[in-house]
């Protein structure tokens, strides 16, 4: 196999896990939650805290990955991961779980950046918008079979065996990458790291988004103004620095700004829809986790169709005129989500979740395709940081107001039946707020367009 296809297969299985690290969790969170005892607010938090890490170490990993290797960093990553993931099915409790997923955020911190930047430092611009196609359908594809595998395992052989199922392709992964992969892609080496701008980053965004999960009480509010402020630093640091941990002088470039800005209302909008479809069909319509697993698949399996199509387009298309279709798509989708009830059909879910899966499909290559391409080839890392980060603030802050629209509205309680007419409100509520971050995402996409 040609070195750059096999780089583009490593990368898009690690893509796969990182996703699946994360989604097919989700999905057995009952399980979990009903063993160590958790209320709503708190197990909302076994997702929240590690989208938390993941996007607090995004933007520091970038520099250090350029500064001593992409390959390096790769393989120090996945150790850690295989390590903590069984560390992980030892806990006994929920706050040794919580302190696992914070370690795992970690790891995959550095693989979200290192993969799709050694993706994009192996292709020619001209291959990039494919390569990267194919690499979000790795994506997508964790996104289809997590549920589903996910639910499968629980059923079968519990939540443990769940958080283990990544470990043995890691393990070939690692051996592939020590033995065929001489690359290291080091494009940052005398490069100093920025300790000051990384460390007021970091502790912004914790303050930001920790505040943001609790914002209905007052210490939420100070919280979150303190990271904006603390956050606002980090921008002077970064300015007046020769060698920024993430250059925000990016940002004057539109296309990048606006296909970033896209990104982050539409993990915003999109990202809790998994959660919410996951509770409707375990709690409300009372299906066990193998059952819920296999109607999830509906939506990510239309993403993996979609991807390598829309990254093919992307290349030969106005690419952000295809993202804008597809959060338009999705908006719909939203629209008939905030509608789900005890009434709701079947028929009526899935058609939803089709109409969710091709808009997504439809947009992420696309999007990305842009994003990475409106920087100079030196600094793919910083870009590949920026999508990670972008996506990862996102995903967390939707989970971040479904807890917040939670404590509003049913208070930390248990998920149990007498709370289910809240739990259906609280969905409903969160699905038409997402209504409007999908529709600023249609409106970022095609203010990107005006700088091309």
């Amino acid at each position: 196999m040609e070195k750059k296809n096999l780089i583009l297969l490593i990368c898009t299985v690690l893509s796969f896990f990182t996703v699946f690290a994360v989604n097919a969790v989700m999905v057995v969170i009952p399980s979990i939650a009903s063993e160590f005892h958790m209320s709503n607010i708190v197990q909302n938090w076994i997702t929240i805290i590690f989208l938390l890490v993941v996007a607090v170490m995004s933007v520091p990993a970038g520099q250090i990955s350029a500064k001593y290797g992409l390959k390096k960093v790769t393989i120090l990553s996945i150790i850690l991961f295989i390590i903590i993931s069984i560390v992980n099915v030892l806990v006994t409790s929920s706050e040794e779980f919580l302190a696992c997923r914070f370690i795992l955020g970690i790891s995959l911190s550095f693989i979200n950046v290192t993969s799709m930047a050694m993706v994009v430092s192996a292709f020619r611009p001209e291959e990039r918008g494919k390569a990267l196609g194919i690499n979000i359908t790795g994506v997508y594809i964790g996104l289809s079979l997590s549920p589903v595998l996910g639910g499968i395992i629980n059923y079968q052989l519990g939540w443990r065996f769940v958080v283990l199922f990544g470990v043995p392709f890691l393990f070939v992964i690692l051996a592939l990458l020590l033995t065929k992969i001489d690359d290291e892609w080091i494009t940052f080496e005398n490069i100093p790291l920025d300790i000051k701008g990384s460390l007021s980053y970091g502790i912004g965004m914790v303050l930001f988004m920790y505040g943001f999960t609790i914002l209905n009480t007052l210490l939420g509010v100070i919280l979150t103004v303190l990271g904006i402020i603390i956050l606002v630093i980090f921008g002077m640091i970064e300015l007046k620095q020769s060698h920024p941990v993430f250059d925000i002088r990016f940002f004057k470039n539109r296309k990048f700004l606006s296909s970033n800005f896209a990104s982050l209302c539409a993990y915003l909008a999109t990202f809790a829809v998994t959660t919410i479809l996951n509770y409707h069909l375990q709690y409300i319509k009372g299906f066990d986790s193998q059952y819920a697993g296999i109607i999830l698949l509906v939506a990510p399996l239309c993403q993996v169709v979609l991807a390598p199509i829309a990254g093919r387009l992307s290349d030969r298309y106005v690419p952000q005129i295809l993202a804008a279709i597809g959060m338009s798509l999705g908006t719909v989708s939203l629209i008939l989500f905030s509608f789900l009830g005890y009434e709701t059909s079947l028929e009526y879910l899935v058609v939803s979740m089709v109409l969710y899966g091709v808009g997504f499909g439809l947009f992420s290559p696309p999007n990305t395709n842009v994003i990475m391409s409106s920087v100079p080839p030196k600094d793919t890392s910083v870009a590949s940081a920026a999508v990670s980060t972008m996506r990862t603030v996102g995903q967390a802050m939707s989970i971040g107001i479904l807890t917040l629209v939670f404590a509003f509205v049913m208070g930390n309680v248990p998920i149990v039946e007498e709370y289910y007419p809240l739990l259906i409100y609280s969905c409903q509520i969160t699905c038409l707020i997402c209504v409007g971050l999908c529709l600023a995402s249609v409106f970022a996409s095609l203010v990107g367009i005006k700088s091309d």
